[in-house]
């Protein structure tokens, strides 16, 4: 009967293996070495006549010339030859589109929108073709991606100019300190016949930005707090019960509603109250408030629903009550978006018409008291010059009038949109490192 073997035995011959298999090893490595060497010391031997004699007998010679030889370099150098358009292709080709497109419509008929159309068109087309034909489909299929959304944003952005670029050219020649310092009080149709030969511009819309500015604080007073505590219930407590998706589907109702029906349902409601045919400026700051309610709280809550819940559990952690943790840890943290959500909502009402001229009237004269009396703002000066000029055989002072509120109007909404990207700049919380 064999007997086993024992266990020193064992680990002699499992060292003798390793040593063996080490030996192989190094041997393996030595005469890899050596052959690279080797084929290094001919490549090089190979080499030298071929440099001596110029690329002509390098090539004659058999030298292959692969991805590191002078040929690859040479087609490195030039971006046709590698399979790449060099960076000036896009505007030689849309410097030749615009070319063709010149002649063909200067040949039928010059029109500006024709050349422009046309001009779109042929280098949508050509750009892909020439870039299939060079590059490839693969990147053929990137340029006219590229190209239709450059052309959309580029279609986007030309309302926005040429709106900006009318008011501009309309308001900015009638707009004066006295303009501005001035109300329609007193104003007749006289006086615009007197404007139309030849004298100055009488009239201004003092009245209009005050009735603007006392109707959207009000309303924004009445918003803010409203909009920002319903965000917390939905974020904080709701929990998507019964009650917070019951406000949630209303929200969502109002944010569609058009601006007419705020303005009816605040005139219909003060007129239970107070009587019929009610006209405040306070009317009109609850019409606008019925549309920046749902606004501000969809804002807030997203601004709301961003906050790390970390921090919310590290105050909860602490001991740290739920409402002090929202009042000094949620609210902080999320400030700078619902600031920008209040100051954009605020320029979406700012220029509301329709709910202002039902609720609020228009007034010639200044009224500072939103509570009592008829009160104009810019949206609704306009559209009384425009469709009730003061004299209807002199209607240009009034236009005038007008475009030079619109520009007024157009200027404090941009205004606040960029009050809006500073403010979240400034109160955005800062990255840890």
């Amino acid at each position: 009967m064999a007997q086993p073997p024992k266990l020193g035995s064992l680990t002699d011959n499992a060292a003798d293996s390793t040593s063996v298999a080490s030996d192989i090893s190094t041997e393996t490595d030595a005469r890899t070495a050596s052959g690279s060497s080797a084929a290094g010391t001919a490549a090089r031997a190979a080499s030298g006549p071929t440099s001596a004699a110029g690329p002509a007998s390098g090539l004659s010679a058999g030298t292959p010339s692969g991805p590191t030889g002078g040929r690859s370099k040479r087609s490195r150098g030039n971006g046709l030859t590698s399979n790449q358009l060099p960076k000036y292709a896009p505007w030689a080709i849309g410097a030749a589109s615009v070319g063709v497109a010149g002649a063909v419509v200067a040949a039928v008929g010059f029109h500006l929108i024709g050349w422009a159309v046309l001009s779109a068109a042929l280098y949508t087309i050509a750009m892909p073709v020439t870039s299939a034909i060079v590059e490839g489909r693969r990147k053929a299929i990137d340029r006219l991606a590229t190209t239709l959304i450059t052309g959309a944003f580029i279609v986007a952005l030309i309302p926005l100019i040429s709106l900006i670029w009318t008011v501009l050219v309309n308001g900015l020649p009638h707009l004066s300190g006295r303009f501005f310092l001035t109300s329609m009080n007193g104003m007749k149709g006289s006086i615009d016949l007197e404007t139309t030969q030849g004298g100055p511009l009488i009239g201004g819309i003092y009245h209009a930005i005050l009735g603007t500015l006392l109707i959207t604080g009000l309303a924004t007073l009445i918003s803010v707090p409203i909009g920002l505590l319903t965000s917390i219930y939905l974020v904080e407590y709701g929990r998507n019960n019964r009650l917070s998706r019951a406000i949630t589907f209303f929200v969502d109702v109002m944010t569609g509603i058009p601006s007419i029906v705020a303005g009816l349902f605040a005139y219909a409601l003060f007129s239970l109250i107070i009587g019929p045919g009610t006209k405040t400026g306070g009317v009109a700051a609850i019409a606008l408030s019925v549309l920046m309610i749902p606004l501000i709280v969809r804002s807030a809550e997203e601004m709301l629903r961003l906050v790390p819940m970390e921090l919310r559990e590290a105050a909860y952690a602490l001991g740290v009550p739920k409402w002090k943790t929202i009042l000094k840890i949620v609210i902080p943290t999320s400030i700078s978006g619902i600031v920008s959500g209040v100051t954009i909502a605020i320029a979406r009402v700012i220029g509301e018409t329709a709910p202002l001229v039902v609720t609020a009237g228009f007034a010639a004269g200044i009224n500072n008291n939103v509570f009592q009396g008829w009160m104009t703002s810019l949206p609704v000066f306009i559209y009384n010059q425009v469709m009730r000029p003061l004299s209807p055989k002199a209607i240009d002072p009034s236009y005038d009038r007008a475009w030079a509120a619109a520009l007024v109007l157009v200027i404090i909404v941009m205004l606040l949109s960029l009050i809006a990207r500073l403010v979240a700049r400034i109160f955005a919380p800062k990255a840890g490192r």
